[in-house]
C-alpha cells in the first residue's frame, strides 16, 4: 500500500510517499481501508520532534532521531476492510471515523484501529469532512463540556477560535448555551462570526486582556498570552482551560514550546483551582458517539481549509504549520 513514510525528525521534506506492507487488523481492531486523514498540529511536532522538552516527556511518541512509528496521521475516515478476532459490532462496509492518535498511521491506504477508538462516520458528512473530526472534537467536547464545564448564559473567551480545536470550540459552547467571544485574526473574523461566535476580537486590533471584560470560562488553545493575561479576564468563580500546543515556530526548534505556559499553569494550579491545564485527552469511541450526535443535528459543522492528495501530504502538513491554516487540513486517499 501508499503510506507518508518519516524516519528522522525534519521538516516537512522528511515526509516520503512509498510502498510498505499493508497492516493486519488484531485482536480488538479492524482495517479500515482510508478514505480521508487530517492533519493535527500534533503531526508537525512530532515530525520535527519539537518541543525538544517533549522528547524526553512523552517516550511513547518520540525517539532519540525520529518518531516512534514512521507513518504519520492520528485522524482518518473511511470504509471497514476487515475485522480481528473479538471484534462485535462492525462488518466490513461500514462507515468509520476514528481517532488513532498513539498509534498513528492514518496517511496510509489502510490503517489498522482499535475499536475503543472507533465511531461509526457521521450520516450527511463526507470522508474528507468526518476526518476533520476526531482529535480536534474530542479535545475541544472535553476542554468545552467537562474541564470548562460550561453551563446555559455563560459567558466564555475562545483564544484561537479559526484553529482546528478552536471552530469546534465555538460551535460546542454555543450548543451548550454560552455566549462567545472568539478571538482570531482580521482574515479569519468572518469565519469564526459564521461557526456562531456573538463577539469576535481581532487581535491585530485589539488586546482582549485590556478591553475590560470578564468571562465565566476562558479557553486557549494557542499557548501566546501569560496567565497573568488570563486571570485578569477570568471571572472570580470562573474557569481558566489551557489546552493550547498549536502555535508554530515558523520552522524554528523550541525547547520548550507552548508546553511551558503549560507547566506553568500545572504549577499555578495547585494554588489558584480556577486553572485547568488539558494536557492530554485520550482518544475514545464514546467522545467520537457523542461528537456524531451533534454533527448530525446539525449544531456543530466541521470547518476545512483546504484538502491535499496523499502524495502531497508534506505540502499539506507545511501549510498548517508555516502557513497558519484555518480551521482543518485535509488529506485524500484514493
Amino acid at each position: 500500500m501508499k503510506a507518508i513514510v518519516q524516519e528522522r525528525y525534519g521538516s516537512a521534506e522528511t515526509l516520503r510517499l512509498r510502498e510498505v506492507e499493508p497492516p493486519v487488523a488484531g485482536d480488538g481492531e479492524v482495517l479500515v481501508r482510508v478514505r480521508a486523514a487530517a492533519v493535527n498540529a500534533r503531526d508537525w511536532h512530532i515530525m520535527r520532534g519539537d518541543p525538544y522538552f517533549a522528547r524526553m516527556a512523552m517516550p511513547s511518541n518520540f525517539g532519540r532521531t525520529g518518531p516512534r512509528r514512521t507513518v504519520r496521521g492520528s485522524d482518518l475516515a473511511g470504509v471497514v476492510e476487515a475485522v480481528g478476532p473479538g471484534v462485535t459490532g462492525y462488518e466490513p462496509g461500514d462507515e468509520v471515523y476514528a481517532d488513532q492518535r498513539e498509534d498513528d498511521g492514518a496517511f496510509a491506504q489502510y490503517a489498522r484501529v482499535p475499536v475503543a477508538r472507533l465511531g461509526r462516520k457521521p450520516a450527511g458528512l463526507t470522508f474528507e469532512q468526518a476526518a476533520a473530526v476526531p482529535l480536534a472534537g474530542t479535545t475541544a467536547l472535553a476542554a468545552v463540556r467537562d474541564a470548562g464545564r460550561v453551563r446555559p448564559g455563560e459567558h466564555i473567551l475562545v483564544n484561537g477560535a479559526s484553529g482546528g480545536v478552536g471552530t469546534f470550540a465555538v460551535q460546542l459552547a454555543k450548543a451548550f448555551g454560552a455566549t462567545v467571544t472568539g478571538v482570531c485574526s482580521t482574515r479569519n473574523a468572518e469565519l469564526v462570526a459564521h461557526l456562531g461566535a456573538d463577539h469576535v476580537v481581532d487581535y491585530t486590533r485589539e488586546d482582549f486582556a485590556r478591553a475590560g471584560r470578564r468571562y465565566d470560562v476562558v479557553l486557549d488553545l494557542v499557548g501566546n498570552r501569560t496567565l497573568a493575561d488570563y486571570r485578569a479576564v477570568l471571572a472570580d468563580d470562573g474557569r481558566l482551560v489551557l489546552a493550547g500546543g498549536g502555535v508554530s515556530g515558523g520552522g524554528r526548534p523550541t525547547v520548550f514550546g507552548p508546553m511551558a505556559l503549560l507547566i506553568r499553569a500545572s504549577l499555578a494550579a495547585r494554588r489558584d483551582k480556577r486553572i485547568v491545564s488539558l494536557n492530554n485527552v485520550p482518544p475514545s469511541a464514546q467522545s467520537l458517539a457523542t461528537l456524531r450526535e451533534y454533527l448530525e443535528s446539525g449544531e456543530v459543522t466541521p470547518a476545512v481549509d483546504r484538502t491535499f492528495p496523499l502524495e502531497r501530504a508534506a505540502d499539506a502538513v507545511r501549510y498548517l504549520e508555516i502557513e497558519h491554516a484555518r480551521a482543518k487540513v485535509v488529506i485524500t486517499v484514493q
